[in-house]
């Protein structure tokens, strides 16, 4: 779409009479052309994001530049120039929900001014203010920000400083949102050796994460208790609540040692013959003829021509006999490589008999996990719903509480996808062994799909692997990385994780914070009202009857009823917070503030049965998109249900007033119930 032509000869003028009739030519241009593309395309079945401004922040003017956004509703999509009038008011499918494929265009700018960043004030960058029109003659193949001051120098992140760009006064007096609240896609980052302290957990809490995952495949019990007490320090530090995320190692299939003599690394010549052995693995020795496995069924899963993958693929194998008796298998090498000690390996497309917990993992969960009130167990290598089953049976009623997330990681885990959903409390796209076990062109799709599954179900989803890799070792992310998290936003996904890059990464609290700010950007642009459509669309036809449960559709109503009114937030009393994740479920595009009511007289007053810890809950809720916590205080034991869940509401509004959410005098949408016979949907005022 190229929408510079229609107006770019309307960008001059000689005197400011001309000046202000251009402009108005230019804003009437823009309006038109706007309004035919948009036109065009719905009536070819495509859906049109809303504009937004892609050099602002969500809550900045749109008088700089417009950004619009097309996405193709259904691979079969007609032609612009085809007839289509039947298309544009057909009801969209639940499968056009999770396909799209999105193309954008930067419209010319309006010629406002823009300050410089900070860096440009303290003379890093050149110092001249610029007009963005006199910066916007971009050639074909040009990059649209190309001839702009570089908001950044070599040693600090290229993130754009909004405090100093102008905007009308009206902005200007609009409180200025909480780093940690700008966002409604939430981030789960993983603590390491670069994030271990105190001041390393504030810094990252104040630049956006959410959640925190701990690695339980390096690092002992006491290493990582030492870690959480530091970010539960933090927590009451910055006052604010972190979900821990306890990710068991799993039953992973590894190489054994090599031959001493070797150095730890082995060189594997391409059209070479291996043996790969599983008998005695402790013991064996690898060398370039030997490679030592700890899954003792490899010869029964693999067969001929199956392909073994070690390193994360840098070495690849193709079987060529099997030989269950002496449980090993003879292999061709595909590729030179050279590998070290105690590699991951993966047999894509075999069913690996392994237990979903180890020995090592019951540990982990029975004590670590339950005594340090853990909120979350990421379960690796799930590949059926008994595996859920099984975890749950482990942890018992003393850990019944906590959540699990079933990470994806093999193709059965695939083929049992519906299943695992249905057990689970939310599912981890686990890109990383998940990569290796299925063909790479099938990824996408795959991400999409489970995406997409988790959205209909209503169960929090989280991305991971690899997002902001180079980050690793470089102050900014590729352009491919930025656009893999923003993509991954357009999806559907819930939470975006990072690992390597805040766990040992020299930049982990800039990786966070321009994973918010690319979170945030993202959402600006996603019509949340043709999202709950389709949502509603995808659920009634998944349903058994074709009808919606009523606390459902009492949730899709306050979320609707917020998009429609143009509320600022949805307030949502919760004691579990099942309700509140419906309401999310259904995208209001706006903050959902939740007041978790605490246990009690005040939850048993207004007529909330569940012993769920209030701290538990809400910081459970972190995983929801959307979603902003907060722990209420106890009330009188005097009150009626109503009044006190009327108090609950003011408390929790006046909450999210102080933290910027909202202002005096916005609209919010309150949902809650009363004495367990009557949910009640209001629209107020913050008082």
């Amino acid at each position: 779409v190229n929408m510079r032509s229609s107006f770019s000869s309307s960008s001059s003028g000689t005197s400011s009479g001309a000046s202000s009739a251009s402009s108005s030519v230019r804003r009437r241009s823009r309006s038109t052309h706007r309004s035919q593309v948009t036109a065009s395309y719905r009536a070819s079945n495509l859906c049109v994001l809303k504009p937004s401004n892609p050099f602002a922040s969500p809550s900045s003017c749109s008088h700089h530049r417009q950004l619009v956004v097309v996405c193709e509703s259904s691979a079969s999509a007609p032609t612009p120039n085809s007839s289509s009038s039947s298309s544009s008011s057909s009801k969209p499918s639940s499968s056009s929900f999770m396909r799209r494929s999105c193309s954008a265009t930067r419209i010319q700018n309006s010629g406002a001014p823009l300050k410089k960043t900070r860096a440009a004030q303290n003379g890093d960058t050149p110092a001249a203010t610029t007009t963005a029109s006199d910066s916007m003659d971009v050639s074909e193949g040009d990059h649209p920000t190309a001839q702009m001051p570089a908001p950044c120098t070599l040693g600090e992140p290229c993130i754009v400083d909004w405090e100093n760009i102008d905007t009308p006064d009206a902005q200007k007096t609009s409180p200025k949102l909480p780093q940690a609240f700008t966002k409604g896609t939430h981030i789960v980052c993983t603590l390491g050796p670069s994030t271990r302290s105190v001041e390393e957990c504030e810094a990252l809490l104040n630049a956006g994460m959410s959640v925190a995952r701990f690695n339980f495949s390096h690092g002992s019990h006491d290493y990582h208790k030492e870690t959480l007490d530091n970010l539960r320090a933090a927590c009451k530090i910055v006052g604010r609540v972190c979900g821990i995320l306890l990710d068991t190692k799993g039953p992973e299939v590894r190489t054994g040692y090599l031959e001493e003599s070797l150095g730890g690394k082995v060189t594997y010549e391409m059209g070479s013959t291996i043996t790969v052995s599983a008998a005695d693995y402790e013991n064996a020795k690898g060398n370039a003829s030997l490679i030592a496995v700890s899954y003792e069924n490899v010869a029964e899963s693999v067969r001929p021509g199956s392909k073994i993958l070690l390193a994360d693929g840098t070495l690849m194998l193709e079987v060529k006999e099997c030989h269950p008796e002496t449980k090993s298998v003879t292999a061709t090498c595909l590729n030179t490589a050279t590998v070290g000690e105690r590699k991951n390996c993966n047999l894509p497309g075999a069913i690996v008999d392994l237990p979903v917990l180890t020995e090592k993992d019951r540990g982990d969960l029975l004590k670590f996990g339950i005594p340090n009130e853990v909120d979350f167990i990421a379960a690796s290598f799930v590949r059926r719903a008994s595996d859920v089953h099984e975890i749950r049976d482990c942890l018992g009623e003393a850990g019944k509480n906590i959540k699990i997330i079933s990470k994806i990681e093999n193709q059965e885990g695939l083929d049992n996808l519906d299943a695992i959903i249905e057990a689970s409390d939310g599912i981890m796209v686990a890109r990383g062994d998940l990569g290796m076990e299925i063909p790479l062109e099938r990824m996408f799709h795959v991400q999409k799909d489970m995406i997409h599954k988790c959205n209909v179900a209503g169960k929090p989803v989280v991305t991971a692997t690899q997002m902001l890799e180079s980050m690793i070792n470089n102050p900014r992310p590729t352009r491919a990385e930025a656009t893999d998290v923003a993509n991954s936003v357009l999806d559907g996904t819930d939470c975006v994780m990072l690992s390597g890059e805040t766990a040992a990464g020299k930049f982990p609290v800039e990786a966070v914070k321009i994973m918010a700010s690319i979170c945030a950007e993202a959402e600006v642009i996603i019509d949340n009202r043709a999202v709950a459509a389709e949502m509603e669309a995808a659920v009634l036809e998944n349903s058994q009857d074709g009808y919606m449960d009523e606390l459902e559709s009492i949730a899709s109503s306050a979320a609707s009823m917020a998009t429609k009114i143009g509320a600022t937030a949805v307030v949502c009393l919760a004691a579990t917070g099942y309700a509140a994740r419906l309401v999310a479920k259904y995208r209001p595009g706006v903050p959902i503030v939740v007041g978790v009511v605490p246990p009690g007289q005040t939850r048993e007053t207004i007529g909330f049965k569940s012993a769920y810890s209030g701290d538990q809950v809400a910081r459970q809720l972190k995983l929801t998109r959307h979603i902003i916590p907060t722990v209420l205080s106890s009330k009188s034991d005097a009150e009626t249900p109503a009044e006190a869940a009327t108090n609950c509401v003011i408390e929790a509004s006046t909450w999210a007033k102080e933290q910027g959410i909202c202002k005096q005098g916005d609209r919010v949408v309150a949902l809650f119930n009363v004495d367990r016979r009557a949910a009640v949907l209001r629209i107020f005022n913050v008082p």
